[in-house]
């Protein structure tokens, strides 16, 4: 289990929300519904970073998840091991998202 944290390109929040909503990160193999669990879960706090858990099996920490996902909508992040599942307080991320979107149109 990882904790994670980066910050959001939040130009690209259009097209992330539609990838996260319109099932084309929920079926990429073998890690799409956890990306999809995870953002939905994920908070901004007050410096503006967005934080969130997640499981990988990869031998290099969210290896897949960068290459095909996170590197394309987030910038700066680290990658930290821990023991379970944690609840990080913030604003909801997809709340922000959202939000972001709106703003745009």
């Amino acid at each position: 289990m990882y904790r994670v944290r980066g910050e959001f390109l939040f130009d690209k929040a259009e097209e992330f929300m539609k990838k996260l909503t319109d099932g084309s990160i929920e079926q990429q193999k073998p890690d799409g519904p956890e990306i999809v669990r995870a953002m939905k879960s994920a908070t901004i706090d007050e410096n503006g970073f967005v934080n969130w858990t997640q499981r990988c099996f990869c031998r290099t920490p969210l290896k897949h998840e960068r290459k095909t996902v996170y590197d394309f909508f987030f910038e700066t992040m680290k990658v930290t091991v821990i023991l379970k599942h944690e609840i990080i307080e913030g604003v909801s991320f997809m709340d922000k998202l959202s939000s972001a979107m709106q703003k745009s149109n």
